[in-house]
């Protein structure tokens, strides 16, 4: 959405957001900024300052947001209220994409703590999902389950549209300790949420994520079906490549498969977030694919 047809609320910080493209993100919260504080709203400003440090972080440009949180804790030096917790959030989050997940824990306990003191049940439920992307296996699932028990009995919106999020983590957290069935209830169970509430993006991921499970589930011929669907649409991005080829590498069929890891090994190599957090992944990508150096 155009920043500068925004209302000037907090609620307008939400509309900004294109998490595809933080860079565009970023230049439209400095806009929305620059507006909340030439009409006088300074705690507006510096609510959106909190997630201009967001789409930095997002960009993995971490000292750049950090300086950011920094200067509204120094215009801010007691803030409570939503402008508390987002400052807690934001910062859990530079912390935790930046390498330091122990650190990022009491961010997202502080933030949790006062969007709960406050009533402000959409921030609840972003910081304890966030515990439950920090924390491992049980205790994961724990913060997941009272971030989801919240959005499903929150009368505000900005909670309840968590819903289809939570189960989708909840599903991951299960699949990686290798519970393929359980994964695959609560993934199917995001896609029918998604298809209620969602977006055609979203719908995609989540309908990726249940043919993703199948194939750990060794149904390749379903979960093959459904990347190949998803293939068809314009939007298919490198992972619908990935799970091609995958799919096929597993059937035997190594020709077949080869193109489709070169076509994800370009797109996903553009990832900087995957590129360092999963290297040997994209490497095997550009192996199977078969690409030059």
């Amino acid at each position: 959405m155009d920043p500068s047809l925004c209302p000037l609320e907090s609620a307008s910080l939400s509309l900004l957001w294109d998490f595809q493209d933080p860079q565009s993100s970023e230049q439209r919260f400095i806009h929305f900024r620059d507006r909340a504080a030439q009409s006088g709203e300074q705690d507006l400003a510096a609510l959106a300052s909190t997630q201009h440090a967001r789409a930095l972080g997002l960009q993995r440009r971490f000292d750049e947001g950090e300086a950011i949180l920094q200067s509204i804790r120094d215009q801010f030096p007691n803030p409570e209220g939503e402008l508390a917790v987002r400052i807690a959030l934001e910062q859990g989050r530079l912390l935790n994409s930046s390498g330091s997940k122990e650190q990022s824990i009491p961010e997202f306990e502080r933030a949790w703590k006062i969007a709960c003191d406050y009533n402000l049940d959409g921030l609840a439920v972003d910081a304890a999902h966030m515990l439950g992307i920090v924390h491992e296996a049980d205790r994961a699932m724990e913060w997941n389950q009272q971030a989801l028990d919240l959005a499903m009995r929150s009368d505000q919106s900005d909670a309840r549209k968590w819903r289809g999020s939570l189960l989708n983590n909840m599903g991951w957290t299960l699949h990686a300790s290798g519970d393929y069935e359980h994964a695959l209830q609560l993934f199917e169970q995001a896609l029918k949420e998604r298809v209620e509430n969602g977006t055609p993006t979203t719908i995609r991921i989540a309908r990726w994520c249940v043919g993703r499970c199948l194939r750990s589930l060794g149904r390749i011929d379903h979960a093959l079906t459904i990347q190949r669907e998803l293939e068809s649409d314009p939007d298919a991005d490198g992972y619908v490549h990935e799970e091609i080829a995958e799919c096929l590498h597993a059937r035997g069929k190594a020709d077949e498969a080869l193109p489709y890891f070169a076509r994800a090994y370009e797109m996903l190599s553009q990832d900087s977030w995957l590129m360092a957090q999963e290297p040997d992944r994209i490497n095997r990508l550009k192996e199977l694919g078969k690409v030059s150096a």
